[in-house]
């Protein structure tokens, strides 16, 4: 993610809100797994519980403040059914086995413990090399099915103007100036004119359609950024 997308992306917002409702989910001094946390933005929100987070930080800039398991997310060094709640946000589409993370993750919780959990559907690649797959609600479901979780919350994280809010943006700084981009002559020339002008167009229509999606979430039609789910760790019959 760019920071010129920041102020335009919804996810942040929403990623806030689904990490204080895990939070207030989770009894006084339960015991909370933020997996791949990076630098524990949501930590706050847990002062109440026996909060832990766990990352791989393997690169220089990975090198995080707040991480007591440094750790691949297959094999987290703490033992089985060791916490209440599991955290995961925006993590699954960077690990190469998000199968075996799943079942890492049921491993470590307690029966009846909950997964809150969310990642991409449609975004750009980032994290470069790092990024290595999307997901799909019915992607999500078959997956926790066979890990060993029944899912019992599945929503969009953003509402449909939060991802065209994020499109338009892209399209402002993605889109070509120059007129050899388009063909050269006079056909390239008009159409990175009309680049230049819209480029104001679409940052003022990203920035209405965010501020939108912020307070309400249209999910009647269109599709999401990002899905995020609470799911329960099922017991053999």
């Amino acid at each position: 993610m760019s920071r010129s997308s920041e102020p335009i992306l919804t996810s942040n917002h929403h990623l806030k809100a689904f990490a204080q409702r895990a939070a207030a989910s989770v009894r006084e001094g339960g015991r909370v797994l933020d997996a791949g946390a990076g630098d524990s933005p949501y930590r706050t929100y847990f002062a109440h519980t026996a909060y832990e987070a766990a990352d791989i930080c393997e690169r220089k800039s990975h090198q995080y403040r707040h991480v007591q398991h440094v750790c691949d997310l297959t094999s987290i060094p703490v033992e089985d059914e060791r916490f209440d709640l599991v955290l995961c946000t925006q993590v699954l589409e960077h690990v190469t086995r998000p199968r075996r993370v799943l079942a890492e993750l049921r491993r470590v919780l307690k029966p009846g413990g909950s997964l809150w959990i969310s990642a991409p559907l449609s975004f750009e690649e980032h994290e470069i090399p790092h990024d290595y797959f999307r997901y799909t609600q019915y992607g999500w479901k078959q997956m926790l099915d066979d890990t060993g979780f029944e899912v019992h919350k599945l929503e969009w994280l953003q509402g449909y103007p939060g991802t065209v809010a994020h499109q338009l943006n892209l399209a402002r700084h993605f889109l070509p100036a120059a007129a050899t981009d388009y063909g050269s002559g006079l056909a390239g020339m008009l159409t990175s004119a009309f680049v230049a002008t819209l480029r104001p167009i679409l940052l003022a229509s990203a920035w209405i359609l965010s501020r939108a999606d912020m307070r309400h979430k249209y999910v009647a039609r269109g599709y999401p950024l990002d899905y995020c789910l609470v799911a329960r760790r099922k017991e053999a019959a």
